[in-house]
């Protein structure tokens, strides 16, 4: 009987960390479907189509795995699927905290089917799709995070977004009194990426 396993998130975009969950689910499973979700009440950056593409292309030296999209219960696709495995990748204690609970969720949904978790590799634990978007939307370098084709897109999506190699540079004050540097304008060297609260502390999470 064939191994098979749904490997569901949004991918937008996918990034190095989770094709690091998809390689090592291709390891263990005769089949992996790297399976996207549609929700019309998130707005995507990428559209399902784009993210198919951008999923495709990085996965495609996977020859057991396919990439697909899906609407509705994650339950309910992975019984169409014919699939009784959810994988579920694992970067921090926070991300345990919510997977257990849609883990059990999906356990009380459907008791026939199993959630399957896999810890990425350290390098990889602090990567998420939004923060790829929100470091290169502020001018931040991401080629280290995510594959060329999502890079570019990005790039084609934020056009002008890309970092430069100029030095540091200073806005004028605000009305706070306080100049600020522009994120935009910071080379490589010691860029700062910007979190969620807007201090440039470390990458978003």
């Amino acid at each position: 009987m064939k191994r098979s396993a749904v490997y569901p998130g949004s991918f937008d975009p996918i990034t190095n960390g989770h094709i690091y969950i998809t390689e090592r689910a291709a390891a263990i499973f005769d089949e992996v479907r790297v399976s996207i979700l549609v929700n019309a009440q998130k707005r995507a950056t990428f559209s399902v189509d784009e993210r198919c593409a951008m999923a495709r292309e990085a996965l495609s030296h996977l020859p057991n795995v396919k990439v697909e999209y899906f609407e509705g219960l994650l339950v309910d696709y992975v019984r169409q699927a014919h699939s009784r495995v959810i994988i579920r990748g694992l970067r921090a204690m926070s991300d345990f905290e919510y997977e257990f609970q849609m883990a059990l969720m999906n356990r009380q949904l459907a008791p026939e089917i199993e959630t399957f978790f896999i810890v990425t590799d350290p390098k990889y634990s602090y990567i998420s799709s939004s923060g790829v978007r929100e470091i290169f939307q502020f001018g931040g370098t991401v080629q280290d995070a995510v594959p060329p084709g999502a890079l570019r897109r990005l790039r084609e999506r934020f056009p002008g977004q890309t970092a430069s190699d100029t030095q540091e540079a200073l806005v004028p004050a605000t009305e706070h009194g306080c100049a600020r540097l522009s994120p935009a304008l910071r080379g490589p060297e010691g860029r700062a990426a910007l979190s969620r609260s807007g201090r440039p502390d470390g990458p978003a999470q």
